[in-house]
Parts: C-alpha cells; structure tokens; sequence
C-alpha cells in the first residue's frame, strides 16, 4: 500500500481552517462540507474540509493529498458526518480497491476539482491517459459514500 502524503502548508492550514468555519455556518464554497470523523487513536472528531465528488451518480470522498490523517481515521472508523450549516449527513464508507473504477472516479474529480489540486498529482490530469490515472489511483484514496440517515 502507498503511503504518498502531501503534508499541508501552514498557510493552508489556516485556509482550510476558514473554509471549514464557512461550512459550520452553511456557506459552502463551491460544493465544500465539513467532514467530521473519529480520530482512531483519540476517539474525538476531527473536522476538515473536503470536496464531496459526485460521479455516475454515487458520491465519493477523494483525498487530492495521499493517505492523510482523515483517511486513516476514515479506514478505522468506517463512516463519518459531512456538514453545511445545520444539515448534518451521516453515511458509511467503501473505498475503492479497483484501480480502474478508482482511475474513472479521478478523472471526473479532476475535471471538478484539477484547477485546485492538480499539484498533489505529479503531473497527472483529466486528460491523462487511463495508465496514468491508473498509477495515480495507489497514492489518492477514494471512498464511496452511503447515506445512513
């Protein structure tokens, strides 16, 4: 399994801070949602922001930067809460093993989503070649979201 990571900026942080804050107060900027999850070591919530991503009609969370700290307390505690102002959802989680459902679900986030993490790609875009996003696929993972409530 990859460990690829792309360790945030403090400015950044602080960014993402402010788009997190926004969400809490339900104003999303461009799609965002604060993402709640139990912290696998901690068992409080850890809140980020992220860009839910719909494709063929399912959502998915992708993580532009690696295997994260969400994305293994997302891995122990199998679901979480996404937020915007007062609408709270609740779902569970799958993530995607197959490289190739993995490269489609990509390549439609990047198309969504390339103009704010491009960089986290290594040169890989939506107009990438399928081998490619294939390889991309080891170091970003996606989740397919199921509502719960």
């Amino acid at each position: 399994m990859s460990t690829h990571y792309v360790q945030a900026s403090p400015l950044a942080v602080r960014f993402n801070g402010l788009v997190g804050k926004l969400a809490r107060l339900g104003i999303s900027l461009g799609g965002t949602a604060e993402l709640s999850v139990r912290g696998r070591t901690s068992g409080r919530m850890q809140r980020i922001p992220v860009s839910p991503h719909t494709h063929d009609g399912a959502q998915y969370l992708v993580s532009a930067r690696g295997h994260s700290q969400w994305v293994r307390n997302m891995r122990a505690a199998g679901g979480g809460e996404l937020r915007v102002g007062r609408r709270v959802r609740a779902f569970t989680v799958t993530e995607l093993s197959d490289p190739a459902e993995k490269a489609a679900v990509l390549r439609t986030y990047l198309e969504r989503w390339g103009w704010e993490v491009n960089r986290f790609f290594q040169g890989v875009t939506a107009t990438s070649s399928e081998e490619e996003l294939r390889t991309a696929a080891a170091d970003h993972p996606v989740f397919r979201i199921s509502l719960t409530g």
